[in-house]
Formats: C-alpha cells, sequence, structure tokens
C-alpha cells in the first residue's frame, strides 16, 4: 500500500497472510508499523495500491464502491479505541444506531440492540446514558453495536487500549468467548502482552511481515 505523497509513503509492503472463518488473530506493531492502513485495507475502507484483497469470498478489486458498501454492511464490523458513542443516547440507542442505514423501523433496531447488549453482558445497562458507563462499560457497547448486524467478521482496533489492566482483561475474555461463538475476529493492537493472549499473532515493523505465529510458533 503506497500513499502519494512527496516522497511516496509505503505503509505496507509485501503483506501477504489468510484468516480463516472463526478465527481469532491479534496484529501486533509500533506505532508506524503499518497496523491501521492494514485495518483499513482489510475492512474495505481502503483499496490496496498493488495485490488483491479477499473478504469473505470476494475479490476486493471486482467490486464498485457500492458494492464493497454493501459487503461491510453484511459481514464486517468496527470496533474502535475511541468508542464513538454519542454522550446523550442511552446504551441501547447507541448500539441501535449501527443499523441505522439497514431500513428497518427504529423498533426493531432497538429489539436487535438489546439482544446485542445481552450477548456482551450488559442488559441491565440498557438503558443508561453513555455519559454514565465506565470505560469498560462503553467498549462493551461498542462492540454490541459491531455485532447488531451479526456480521461474520470483527475488526477490533485497540479495543483495551484505554483501559485499566482489569478491565482489558475482561474485554479480552469477551473477545474470546465471541471468537467462541464462530466469529472471525482481528485485533489491532501495540501491546504485545495483549497480543500474546490470542491464539496467533501477527507482527509488522515498518510495513511488513515480521513474524506470524501461524507459521513460525515463534513470538
Amino acid at each position: 500500500m503506497t500513499y502519494q505523497t512527496t516522497p511516496p509513503v509505503h505503509a505496507l509492503r509485501g503483506v501477504s497472510f489468510s484468516v480463516e472463518r472463526g478465527e481469532l488473530v491479534a496484529v501486533v506493531g509500533p506505532s508506524g508499523s503499518g497496523k491501521s492502513t492494514l485495518l483499513h485495507i482489510m475492512g474495505t475502507l481502503d483499496r490496496p495500491t498493488a495485490g488483491e484483497v479477499s473478504v469473505a469470498g470476494h475479490q476486493i478489486s471486482e467490486l464498485a464502491d457500492k458494492q464493497l458498501s454493501a459487503l461491510r454492511s453484511r459481514h464486517i464490523g468496527f470496533v474502535f479505541q475511541q468508542f464513538h458513542l454519542l454522550s446523550g443516547y442511552t446504551a441501547l440507542d447507541n448500539v441501535a444506531d449501527g443499523a441505522l442505514y439497514t431500513g428497518m423501523p427504529l423498533d426493531g433496531r432497538r429489539d436487535l440492540a438489546a439482544r446485542s447488549l445481552r450477548r456482551v453482558g450488559l442488559s441491565h445497562r440498557m438503558d443508561h446514558t453513555a455519559t454514565k458507563l465506565s470505560g469498560g462499560e462503553r467498549q462493551r457497547v461498542a462492540i454490541a453495536r459491531a455485532l447488531i448486524g451479526s456480521p461474520s467478521i470483527i475488526l477490533a482496533d485497540e479495543p483495551s487500549g484505554n483501559l485499566d489492566t482489569a478491565t482489558s482483561d475482561s474485554i479480552v475474555e469477551l473477545i474470546e468467548e465471541l471468537s467462541g461463538e464462530g466469529v472471525t475476529i482481528v485485533v489491532i493492537t501495540h501491546n504485545r502482552e495483549i497480543a500474546e493472549k490470542f491464539p496467533r499473532t501477527i507482527g509488522l515493523r515498518d510495513g511488513s511481515v515480521e513474524y506470524d505465529t501461524a507459521l513460525s510458533g515463534a513470538r
């Protein structure tokens, strides 16, 4: 992946790997290693300048922007470090907003949101606004929002980055539980200690894959 600046910036170089259905993978690397670019490409938010990307059996290069949007809506849920919750909205309505563009009536979206919140252990906090939730609870709301469309893939960018150790561990446990239900999950992190809690780790450095424990077993 090359950004056409002066001089050109090669954000990713020769990156090649596959993630199987139901797999739980951590991508770890320092700032500037290419993690965010990789997340954007895996999530079909950006197109690679070279090479091929296949998501849920679809070649990205063969799809128009509208088709990519439909692919994301159907198959991919995103979880971000900053939560991106609306402060005046309840947990229920923040999650319901995740299905805003489906055309589903509000009552239907709220039903799905309630189901997602139960799935992440927040049924007792549905009617609380985001400002009244702890950091860990906000991240669980963000995960519930990502799950509302029943995606086959979750891409999580530093999901425990702003949390204390105990809360971070609880989010990791939740991610492992969701993986056990068959969801494919890729976690982007700079924290090797977090990454090593997952079954497979891919290390990035300077835009290249430094190691992949699926191939070498090394960490």
